[in-house]
């Protein structure tokens, strides 16, 4: 329970920073070539490799643990280190030829891409492309390696190297800024490298041996054969998003953008919080499934849905209540103007609504994939974004950038619970939320914590008569509602509130 509670609270601290440095990025960005066709190129070259590939990459890694967990379990740890130095060597062919592909063909990839690109926007774009392409190489591998680290049970690396390529692109941003725009991709491209070479470091510090064996046997084809689902599933849900601005385009200006902030702000909840418990949670069940030691991994299955719902439920709560007040404090700045967080917020509502189902959904698909199950949580995506669309188009004429809002979290909510159901009835060894009244305790805390710092903030209102005072206002019910919901755990007798307890005196 200490090792999770700190490992957690590291990772959020940690993921926060990044995605500060992230931040201070793009603002050094702006500051040196603002919304030129400089940027526009740079931005496209480096969007059009993680459209092509990022799917691909992810799908190989999330693969790559259970079976290397059975090899490691059931062959020992030899043999689990050359089915990983087999799973390198097939990405960085893979990545090479692509590079190649990259180089020779830029100005077709730009032109498929990036189609009303002209002129000296596209042939800049095609120059930077033939270097972004590159990176695959070192991501690639670089993904790998970030799963076998989990999988030891060292989440926090993978973190810090991301810092690596934000400095680096910094200072090459610098540096261009008095030198030449064109050398602006090579940022990336050594942070890429850097963050290779430190992830393989510290992988063979833990024990991992290179092997250049470049034979691909059945073990390595059955890792294809398992990401293929995954890549289709994670496509498919990925097309609920682009659904949904898609639609957008129809309605007044701004719809999008509303949706594309509310959505940012609904993902980043997720990130720093829920995203992070499921990938400590994952490893775990994949070896308990290697083990088939069943007892083990339904006490780690039933813990990380319990603290998923003690975090997520008074977040989507706590989010759906004050949406306006979170968009006005962290966009109306500016060109975003009252309007524009009024249209922002009330999408915001409806995103959060879903978001303990995002949650859940996201434990729920690990688990399946701990059990080299890739096949149903593809099927089950693909009724989800048949509901969105249905749901998307019947709503959009009603309640128009809400109604797409809560078309997504609705296909969510349908899609958790036909992944829910389907392992009760695919694996009856697997039981989640055995306790339905520990279930109903968190409900009623939670409720109860929002509903009460509602109050707090409606009787402190006659008190704010400036910007500042709104941000001490929100910050007081918050605090409330925390220390209320504390209080509510404890008296409930939740067990899982220790873990909570750990990351407090952590």
């Amino acid at each position: 329970m200490k090792t999770v509670a700190r490992t957690a609270f590291l990772m959020t601290l940690l993921t926060l920073v990044s995605k500060l440095i992230g931040f201070v990025r793009e603002m050094v960005m702006a500051n040196y070539f603002g919304t030129s066709y400089i940027t526009d190129a740079y931005v496209m070259a480096a969007t059009i490799p993680s459209v092509i590939f990022g799917g691909i990459l992810v799908s190989v890694s999330t693969a790559y643990m259970p079976t290397f967990s059975k090899i490691v379990e059931n062959q020992g740890a030899d043999k689990g280190n050359q089915f990983t130095s087999q799973i390198i060597n097939l990405v960085f062919i893979i990545s090479l030829i692509s590079g190649i592909i990259g180089f020779i063909f830029s100005d077709q990839i730009v032109a498929l891409f990036a189609s009303g690109f002209e002129g000296e926007t596209a042939q800049l774009t095609s120059s930077f492309v033939k270097i972004t392409f590159s990176y695959v190489i070192f991501s690639s591998m670089s993904g790998i390696l970030d799963a076998y680290l989990q999988y030891k049970g060292f989440f926090l690396p993978p973190i810090i190297t991301g810092y690596l390529l934000s400095f680096c692109t910094i200072i090459f941003i610098i540096i261009c800024a008095h030198t030449s725009y064109h050398y602006l991709p090579f940022g990336m491209l050594l942070g890429y490298i850097l963050r290779f070479i430190f992830i393989l470091t510290v992988s063979k510090k833990n024990k991992f041996s290179y092997v250049p064996s470049f034979h691909f046997n059945k073990v390595v084809m059955e890792i294809v054969a398992l990401m293929v689902p995954v890549f289709i599933g994670s496509s498919l849900i990925k097309i609920n998003a682009y659904i949904n601005k898609a639609l957008a385009t129809g309605l007044g200006e701004g719809s999008v953008s509303a949706l594309n902030y509310a959505n940012l702000l609904n993902n980043m909840i997720v990130t720093v919080t829920i995203s992070i418990l499921t990938t400590i949670v994952y490893p775990k069940l994949v070896q308990a499934n290697s083990l088939q030691d069943y007892e083990r991994f339904n006490k780690i299955l039933d813990m990380g849905f319990y603290l998923i719902v003690l975090i997520a439920l008074p977040l989507s709560l706590g989010a759906m209540t004050y949406s306006n007040q979170i968009v006005h404090i962290v966009y109306e700045r500016g060109a975003f103007d009252k309007t524009a967080t009024l249209l922002t917020g009330s999408a915001f509502l409806y995103y959060a609504a879903g978001l303990v189902f995002i949650s859940l959904n996201a434990l729920l698909t690990k688990t399946y994939y701990s059990m080299h199950n890739m096949i149903t949580p593809m099927i089950y995506a693909g009724i989800g974004v048949a509901i969105n669309i249905i749901l998307s188009l019947i709503l959009i004429n009603f309640m128009e950038t809400d109604g797409l809002a809560l078309a997504t979290s609705i296909s969510t909510m349908s899609n958790t619970m036909l992944l829910y159901y389907g392992m009760q009835r695919k694996y009856p060894m697997i039981r989640i939320f055995k306790s339905k009244k520990k279930l109903g305790k968190l409900i009623i805390a939670a409720v109860t914590a929002i509903g009460c710092s509602l109050f707090i903030y409606k009787v402190t209102l006659s008190f704010v008569h400036s910007t500042l005072m709104e941000y001490f206002q929100l910050l007081i019910a918050v605090a409330f509602s925390t220390v209320l919901y504390y209080i509510l755990l404890s008296l409930f007798k939740i067990e899982e509130i220790n873990i909570l307890k750990q990351l407090f005196k952590r």
